[in-house]
Order: C-alpha cells, then structure tokens, then sequence
C-alpha cells in the first residue's frame, strides 16, 4: 500500500479538474479498503487466508488503477489477467502426473513401506532332471577347475576275493584249508591265506588333472608284478600314476589289487570269461563318478584300453585278452620283463588284432620267451621291430632287450629309457589314427634315453 502513494500524488498533480477531483477521492478510498479489513481484526494476527486474499486484492486494485490511469481504454477483464494466486501455485498438469512413453517411474508396492523382518536364507532349488530346448545360442560350460586325483576304490569284479577255479587245473582255487582258514598252495609250494593275501578288492584309480572325457583317451589297466602293494609299490616306488600324468596323454589309470605283497601270479576273477569286461563296466560309473559327470559314463565304457602287465603281471594280462569279452577295445599291450609264459595267447591276440600295437621290452630273465615269441610271429607272416626308436602305428609289434645294469625290480621307472609307461604313451599320441588325444605338454628330455 505504501508504494501505491507516489502514484496517487502524481495523479493529483496531473489532473486538477473537478472530475479529477472526484477520481482522487474514489482513488483514495478503493486503496484504504484493505486497511480496514486488516483493522478489523482488532489487533489479531491475520491468518493464511486473510493474506492470501488481502494480496490477491491489492495486486489487482493497484495494477487497475496504474493501467486505466495510463490508458483509460482498458478494460476490468484485461486488467484481471495479473499475478495471482494461481499464478504462483499453479494446479499439477497431467503429464506431471503421469509419465510419457518414453519416462518410467519406480513401482512400490504395500510391503515396501511395512516394517523389514530378516529373510532366512532358502536351499537353491534342485536342478530339474530335464533341460529346455533353447533357440538361443549357449554359452559353451566350462569345466570345473581340479587337481589329479588318486584314490583306491574297492570293486566287486576286482580280482579278489575269488572262490573259483584254477584254470590250468580245474581244482579249487583254494585248495587249502585249516580250521575256518582257507588257502592257496602256489606253485612253489607256498600257502597263501586268503584273509591276508587273495581278500583284498580295491582299485587304484588316477585321474589326471588335464583328462577331458570328451575328448578321444584310454584307460590304462596296470597288472602289477609279484610282492607288491597298490600305494607302496604302483604309486609311491613305480610312478605309474605320475607316468600317465607327465605323457600329458588324455588317459585314466585302473591298477587291481592282485595278491597282496605275495610271491604269486593269480590272476583271481580275470581268469573268468568275461572277467575283464565286468571290470571294465563297473570301473565306467565309478570314473563317471570320480570326474564330477554322470553321464560320461558311457564314454568310459567304450574308451579304448591298454593293458599294461609287470612281471607276474603277464598272467592277469594274457587271460584278459584270451577269455576277458572286450579284446576289440584293447588297442595295446605293453609288456614290462614280462613274458613268462602264456606265448599262445600272446602270439593269438597279435594275429587276429592287426590294427592294436605290442611292445615287449626284456631283461635276460625273459630273453629266451621272448626270442621264441618273436620267431612264432615271423612265422606267421608278422612283421617285428626291435627297437623304440621310431612312432607306435596301429599293427606295431616291437620288442625291445635292455641291457646290463638294468634291474627286474626298477623296470617300471627304467627300462629303455626312464619312464617307460609314459614314453609309450607319447609316442602312442603322436598317431592320430590310435584316437589317442595329448592334451597336455611334457618334458622332451624326461623321455629321453
């Protein structure tokens, strides 16, 4: 109201007519109306509304005045179009309300605003027996990361126990008894009890690190020699499982418990025909087991096979291949200082399997079997190598004589060169035709002579 004076002033200096006259008394009385709303109130403090309203008419009377003071042409309605109330606080729009197409806004829901309880933490949900068929393209799985694994695994189709017969002659396998004790009387006339000795059915398993079951691999079946234990003697003194592992082949290793750390060649159930094959289908789930996937045990169970046989290990091995039901799978036999007898079966299985590969490698223990097994095949039209220094293809047929200072009992760790086993495998590899994958790489000079 103050400011509106220095108007009214310059209006009575502009207009001294009386009709001037009479506009500055209906001037002066419109601009004290709202002050006598204000002391009307008695001294009370006006509330929101009374300023709302008292501003709302102020700004109105005073922008009338100055405008038809100006120009006396305006109308009441053009006047009213000032700041207002509305002007100020305008009403929400409907596009302030509600988003367009191309905004969001967050959902809330009742329990976002309800009081937080702690959330107890739910089993993940079994995976579903089944897998939806998918367009899209997947994302190749990656295996699991793991270190070599090397465990004994007892099996009912291991060579013992075994209640049987003695195939070479047709008696009891065990022919000895003494109180509830029952025995075996071997050829060198030695009873061997079968609490101690033929009663024990585990399997050395080795899976190396690198194996991948979906790529092309053997499995290794391993007849130790007399006198020895799986973990004292295949494991820790021969390195059979460290062989496999530093060929960087793609292979398992299946080693039997024969006669337990016993002057003894019985080869228990694999004298039975059929026995291998039973072997080889209860080792399939427990490999599918051990490598963390179920389903691969089909590929185990037609996994191509070589058979590897020690010493006393030549019995196990040449009924294997005579009786076992699986000799088309076995791709090779490798024989340590091994042949002792058996040769028709040996000579047998070389004859009708001319794609698999034979390596016989001797000491002067074995040097006359081994000389006659070599003449028995040249007769048959078989061609013999005797050396290692060139690849195993599929129909291979090599012996090989090792010379002095080469010992019967280091012969799995050193016979031609150091780590037989291993440089077998190697060189088993290099032929792609043998479905032997090398999936890891190995110390060249390890195999070196």
């Amino acid at each position: 109201m103050v400011g509106a004076v220095p108007n009214v002033r310059a209006d009575i200096r502009a207009d001294r007519t009386p009709s001037g006259a009479r506009g500055r008394a209906l001037r002066i009385g419109l601009t004290l109306v709202p002050l006598s709303l204000t002391l009307v109130q008695c001294g009370r403090a006006p509330g929101p509304a009374a300023l709302a309203t008292n501003s709302q008419a102020n700004v109105q009377v005073v922008a009338k005045t100055n405008a038809q003071a100006t120009n006396p042409q305006v109308t009441n309605q053009q006047v009213a179009s000032g700041d207002t109330f509305e002007d100020r606080f305008p009403a929400p729009q409907f596009t302030e309300r509600f988003p367009s197409a191309s905004e969001s806004f967050l959902q809330r829901q009742m329990s976002d605003f309800s009081p937080k309880r702690a959330v107890q933490q739910q089993p993940p949900p079994e995976q579903a027996p089944y897998k939806v068929a998918s367009l899209e393209p997947q994302v190749p799985s990656k295996r699991p990361a793991r270190e070599d694994l090397t465990t004994l695994v007892s099996m009912k189709s291991s060579a013992f126990p075994y209640f049987g017969n003695n195939p070479a002659s047709d008696a009891p396998f065990l022919n000895i008894s003494k109180g509830d004790r029952r025995g075996h009387r071997s050829y060198s006339g030695r009873v061997f009890w079968q609490d101690e000795t033929y009663n024990d059915s585990r399997v050395l398993v080795h899976v190396p690190e690198h194996f991948d079951v979906r790529k092309s691999g053997v499995i290794v079946v391993f007849f130790h020699g007399n006198g020895a234990t799986l973990e004292r003697d295949v494991r820790d003194r021969q390195l059979v499982p460290k062989q496999i592992t530093d060929s960087g082949a793609n292979a398992v290793l299946l080693a039997p418990q024969m006669a337990v750390d016993a002057a003894d060649s019985s080869a228990g159930k694999f004298w039975q025909p059929g026995g291998l094959k039973r072997f080889m289908e209860e080792s399939a789930n427990h490999l599918a087991r051990l490598t963390g996937d179920p389903n691969s045990a089909h590929a185990f169970a037609n996994m191509p096979i070589v058979i590897v046989g020690y010493s006393g290990g030549f019995l196990p091995t040449a009924w294997s291949l005579e009786v076992g039901g699986v000799s088309d799978r076995v791709r090779g036999v490798v024989l340590l200082d091994a042949v002792y007898g058996e040769l028709d079966k040996f000579a047998s299985w070389i004859e009708s399997h001319r794609t698999g590969i034979f390596v016989s490698s001797y000491t002067h223990y074995t040097a006359r079997r081994d000389r006659e097994l070599m003449s028995t095949l040249r007769r048959k039209g078989i061609g013999v190598s005797e050396d290692m220094d060139g690849p195993l293809r599929p129909g291979s047929v090599v012996f090989v004589e090792t010379g002095d200072g080469i010992t019967h009992r280091d012969y799995v760790t050193r016979a031609w060169t150091r780590d037989p086993l291993k440089d077998v495998l190697v060189k088993m590899s290099a032929t792609p035709s043998l479905a032997l994958t090398r999936v890891a790489s190995t110390n060249p000079s390890a195999s070196s002579r």
